[in-house]
């Protein structure tokens, strides 16, 4: 993604500050804000859960400075409706655009590639009419060829390049939505998976490559300033795309931190009916032991709340 002036200051104070902290010193919105915690766990209704989240990790604007365009990243690639959890929940979308739009975005994308026929994918999943009404903000499905460029993955251990959306490159803010589901290839498809969404051959990452390291591989590049992890409800068989047994945690876990935010969630749900630690996914022990994020949930603060 690129830079603006502002975040290429605050990337050089974060880089001598954090120098011996490996690749998290290349994210300088990873630095925890003094007194505010490592992850939110908000249980309750959608919207104000949702928005409750972000406000205990500082609010929006932490995140998003007037001015920013955004790129909102939710799973939206079935044309399946919200009560089978293939897709994330359209209110929550519509809460996270509210909310960017508020801290004064000067646009908002929402964007997939589909594994289904876009069209049907957008209507089923409710996502255009979440946020018709809100300027500045749209959702697309993109799968052409010309709309992506490849980009040299220079911390890939396996992956070296790979295409990726133009308008995801020409961003100042990545946000991350994915909804919580199970992964017949990956055991849990969250955020960390959910970025295989933002290239072109997602193909290649499951058959020429480790596909858990070609996950961690994307994800030292794309790496989303603010994750939000739909637990609304979870697909916890036969994922990614069900039907299977879905439950309702109703609940939303945020973070700065995207590996912290897919272990919790990993740990907080049972997956084909077992408990599953998140060093057995193996693309959350890998990210944590290459330093894009953390997994050892105990060592981090984390806020609760009910409403």
């Amino acid at each position: 993604m690129s830079l603006s002036r502002r975040d290429f200051l605050k990337y050089q104070l974060a880089a001598g500050l954090l120098c011996s902290c490996g690749l998290q010193g290349i994210y300088p919105w990873k630095v925890q804000a003094q007194g505010l915690p490592d992850l939110a766990v908000v249980k309750g209704d959608i919207a104000p859960a949702c928005r409750a989240a972000v406000e205990l990790l500082g609010g929006m604007p932490q995140f998003v400075r007037p001015g920013d365009r955004v790129v909102i990243k939710p799973n939206m690639s079935f044309d399946t409706p919200p009560e089978r959890a293939s897709n994330t929940h359209p209110e929550v979308i519509r809460s996270l655009s509210l909310m960017v739009r508020e801290a004064g975005a000067s646009r908002i994308s929402i964007l997939d590639n589909p594994l289904r026929q876009a069209e049907l994918c957008l209507e089923a999943s409710g996502m255009q009419q979440a946020v018709q009404d809100i300027e500045q903000c749209r959702v697309q499905q993109l799968d052409a060829p010309e709309r992506f460029r490849e980009i040299e993955l220079k911390n890939g251990q396996q992956v070296k390049t790979t295409e990726i959306m133009r308008e995801v490159l020409e961003a100042d803010v990545l946000i991350a939505a994915p909804v919580a589901k199970h992964h017949g290839s990956t055991g849990v498809s969250l955020s960390m998976k959910g970025m295989m969404g933002l290239i072109l051959n997602r193909g290649l990452f499951h058959y020429r490559f480790d596909l858990h390291t070609a996950i961690v591989d994307l994800c030292t590049f794309l790496t989303p300033r603010l994750t939000l992890v739909d637990c609304s409800r979870a697909l916890t068989t036969n994922g990614p795309s069900g039907p299977g047994k879905v439950v309702h945690p109703k609940t939303m876990v945020a973070s700065r931190d995207m590996v912290a935010a897919d272990a919790y969630v990993t740990g907080m749900i049972k997956w084909y009916g077992r408990s599953i630690p998140p060093r057995k996914v193996e693309h959350i022990r890998l990210a944590h032991e290459r330093g894009l994020g953390r997994m050892d949930i105990e060592n981090l603060s984390i806020r609760r709340i009910s409403l």
